[in-house]
């Protein structure tokens, strides 16, 4: 069985550094609701760091979806 994956990571562009990919545990049954999902973390995870830190230290955010088999 085929699922969906979200893989996510933040960045600074101002230290030039990227955290080690996070890989959700939760997995999707298609690429829309895995999407979604990585709209939605992005947006908290923004809100939570803040307008100051996102600011100073140039942060943002990518995810990915990709497809994984299951057993």
């Amino acid at each position: 069985m085929t699922k969906w994956v979200l893989i996510l990571v933040m960045c600074s562009l101002q230290n030039n550094i990227c955290t080690p990919p996070l890989q959700w545990q939760e997995h999707f049954d298609d690429s829309y609701d895995c999407m979604m999902k990585g709209y939605e973390e992005s947006l908290l995870k923004t809100k939570e760091l803040g307008r100051e830190k996102v600011n100073d230290l140039k942060m943002y955010i990518k995810f990915e979806c990709t497809t994984i088999d299951i057993i």
